[in-house]
C-alpha cells in the first residue's frame, strides 16, 4: 500500500499521517491552528522498539549483548522506526481512521511487527502502538515524541504545562536516570516523571486551547528547554528502560499502548 501522506478529518479538527517519514504525525490542525512543530524530524513520531536513550546504545537480552547506533552519542536514542518507512494497512482507511504498520529490522535484532493506529474525533485524537513478534521474545518499549508549538501564533502566550507527578527519575550528568526517585523538581526539564494512575498532563495555551495528554501509561517525558516547542512524551517504561524496566513481546503477548490527546477550547 501507499506510503503517501494520509490526510484525516474530524469537525474542524484536521490530521496528517506521514507513513514515509517514521510514521510521524506531521500535522494537527485545530479551527486550521496548527499544534505541531513542523520540519521532517518534529510533528509527533512513534518511539519504537525504545523510548529515549539507551546507556551507550547497549543493552542486555538475558546473556547476549546487542549494540545499537550511537545517534546520540556517547547513547542510541528513541528506537529505530522513527528512521523508517511505514506502509498504510490494507483497506484500513476511512475519512477519521488509518492504520499504518512498519516492520522491525537491522539494526534492531529482532523481528517483529509495528502497528500504529490513529484516530481522529472533532475533540480528541487516539493513536495506539502495538509490536508483535511471531518468533524469537525480545524486550522492548513504546512511545510517543510529540512537538507541541510553544506558541500558536508569533504574538501569541506561550503554552503551560500542568501535571502532578508522584515521583521524578533523578537525571544523571549523562541525562539517564541514575535509579533514585526523587520528588519533582521545577522545570525547565528533560525529566522523565512517574504517574502511577496513568499519565495525564495538560498543556494550556492562554485564551485558546488546552489540550490534556493522557495514558494507561505510568511513565512521561516532559521536554521544555527548546524555544520553539515542548514535548510530553507517554511511554512504557523510563530512559534506559530496556536494561532497567523492559517489557517482552512473545509470540503470544504483543507489546500495546495508548495516548489520546484531548482539546478543548476556553
Amino acid at each position: 500500500m501507499s506510503n503517501d501522506k494520509i490526510t484525516l478529518t474530524a469537525g474542524d479538527a484536521e490530521v496528517t499521517v506521514l507513513p514515509g517519514d517514521g510514521g510521524r504525525i506531521g500535522s494537527l490542525r485545530i479551527d486550521g491552528t496548527e499544534l505541531l512543530r513542523q520540519g521532517e524530524r518534529y510533528g509527533s513520531f512513534p518511539m519504537v522498539p525504545w523510548c529515549g536513550r539507551i546507556r551507550d546504545g547497549r543493552f542486555r537480552d538475558g546473556a547476549e549483548v546487542h549494540q545499537m547506533p550511537l545517534n546520540a552519542a556517547p547513547h542510541a536514542i528513541h528506537g529505530t522506526a522513527r528512521d523508517g518507512a511505514w506502509r498504510t494497512a490494507r483497506n484500513s482507511l476511512t475519512a477519521d481512521r488509518a492504520v499504518i504498520t512498519h516492520q522491525l529490522a537491522e539494526p534492531w535484532p529482532y523481528p517483529g511487527l509495528v502497528t500504529q493506529t490513529v484516530e481522529l474525533t472533532p475533540d480528541s485524537l487516539t493513536l495506539g502502538l502495538a509490536v508483535e513478534t511471531y518468533d524469537s521474545s525480545f524486550p522492548a518499549q513504546v512511545g510517543w515524541h510529540p512537538w507541541f508549538n510553544r506558541q500558536l501564533e508569533p504574538d501569541g502566550a506561550p503554552v503551560q504545562i500542568a501535571f502532578d507527578a508522584a515521583w521524578q527519575e533523578e537525571r544523571g550528568a549523562d541525562h539517564l536516570p541514575t535509579g533514585r526517585r526523587i520528588d519533582p523538581l521545577p522545570g525547565p526539564w528533560d525529566d522523565c516523571f512517574g504517574m502511577p494512575d496513568g499519565v495525564d498532563v495538560t498543556l494550556s495555551w492562554p485564551g485558546r486551547l488546552d489540550l490534556t495528554v493522557t495514558s494507561r501509561e505510568q511513565w512521561v517525558v516532559v521536554y521544555d528547554e527548546q524555544e520553539a516547542a515542548v514535548c510530553v512524551e507517554p511511554q512504557t517504561g523510563p530512559p534506559n528502560g530496556l536494561n532497567t524496566a523492559p517489557r517482552l513481546v512473545t509470540p503470544v503477548q504483543p507489546l500495546e499502548a495508548t495516548t489520546t490527546w484531548t482539546w478543548r477550547r476556553p
